[in-house]
């Protein structure tokens, strides 16, 4: 079968590989949409030390279930699903709570194991969420991140909270700014350099969007870092009211000096979230199948013979497009 192979940073090629086959408690998953998520651009150059080539990426897809594996429920052989890429033991109590986000032994699929930019891909049951009769498999491959922002709101919004900035209007940032709306919070705005991609937010919902943080007075009761670098994690805190909380969810920047003196003085909350629980994957699910939540206009599905271009030209920077789709 293909699959797009990363052989190292910006080395990437569609290769011929073994089609995977279903171990126990598995089923093989014909890929139909894949989205290229901003940290897998990282990986591709070289900046995520938990991506090990040669790897099929691709933790953001959606498709049809072809074969069960042995102990897998044939029923859902011939259904159209979204992946929730986060496998975790199944047997700790974080994952009998449905937040295996947070098991201790979870791992990706795309990161490390194969994941949806290929033909197929094997995946646990447990990690399977039937679509809805008609759902495009790009809304599909879109639960993934916008379950991210469902997560860091449901995570991090203080009660009462009236305003909240968004850093960053890449997918999950977007996920957050809308995740942010539909929890109740009166006022969401967005900080992100692209153009584009701000009037994006605003036809999303977004009650205003600014280039830099000098065109925001501080006093905001939340702000989502969905960027991730050092600049971007100190303005969330300087943004911040009194007894404010910072959420950060973006991974470019690992070590990220901070004012602590402002923090410690300023009684802010300083939270940081990683993906998301089943229930937060399911709410995401219903928003996007609901016409709730999405990212506007969905761009084509590309083959996999143009995902070394795409990545390519993702690694030089922020496109107009919000999200890259590819498939089989």
């Amino acid at each position: 079968m293909k699959a797009l192979v990363w052989h190292g940073p910006n080395r990437m090629s569609v290769d011929e590989v073994s089609e995977p086959r279903p171990a126990a408690g598995e089923v093989l998953v014909l890929t139909e949409a894949a989205g290229i998520c901003g940290s897998e651009v990282e990986g591709y150059l070289g900046r995520m030390a938990n991506r090990k080539p040669p790897l099929v990426m691709g933790h953001e897809f959606a498709g049809r279930v072809i074969e069960a594996g042995e102990g897998a429920d044939r029923a859902w052989i011939g259904k159209r699903v979204a992946i929730n890429p986060i496998v975790g033991c199944g047997r700790c109590r974080y994952c009998a709570a449905g937040d295996r986000n947070l098991c201790p032994d979870r791992y990706l699929i795309g990161v490390a194991a194969p994941g949806g930019f290929a033909s197929t891909a094997a995946v646990p049951e447990r990690c399977l969420f039937e679509l809805p009769q008609g759902m495009d498999a790009r809304l599909g491959a879109l639960v993934e991140p916008l379950a991210n922002g469902v997560h860091a709101i449901r995570q991090g919004a203080p009660q009462g909270a009236a305003t909240a900035v968004v850093i960053g209007a890449g997918t999950i940032g977007l996920g957050c700014m809308q995740a942010a709306l539909l929890h109740g919070i009166e006022t969401v705005v967005m900080l992100e350099r692209h153009p584009v991609r701000r009037d994006h937010a605003l036809r999303l919902g977004a009650h205003g969007a600014y280039e830099t943080g000098d065109q925001l007075k501080p006093g905001v009761d939340l702000v989502i870092d969905a960027a991730g670098t050092d600049s971007t994690r100190q303005l969330a805190i300087d943004l911040l009211a009194p007894a404010g909380t910072a959420v950060f969810i973006g991974l470019h920047s690992d070590q990220t000096p901070l004012s602590w003196h402002r923090v410690i003085r300023g009684n802010h909350t300083i939270r940081g979230v990683f993906g998301y629980s089943d229930d937060d994957f399911r709410k995401a699910l219903d928003w996007l199948a609901a016409g709730r939540a999405g990212i506007g206009e969905l761009g084509a599905v590309l083959p996999l013979e143009q995902g070394p271009a795409a990545f390519a030209t993702l690694a030089e920077g922020p496109t107009d497009e919000i999200k890259v789709f590819l498939g089989a």
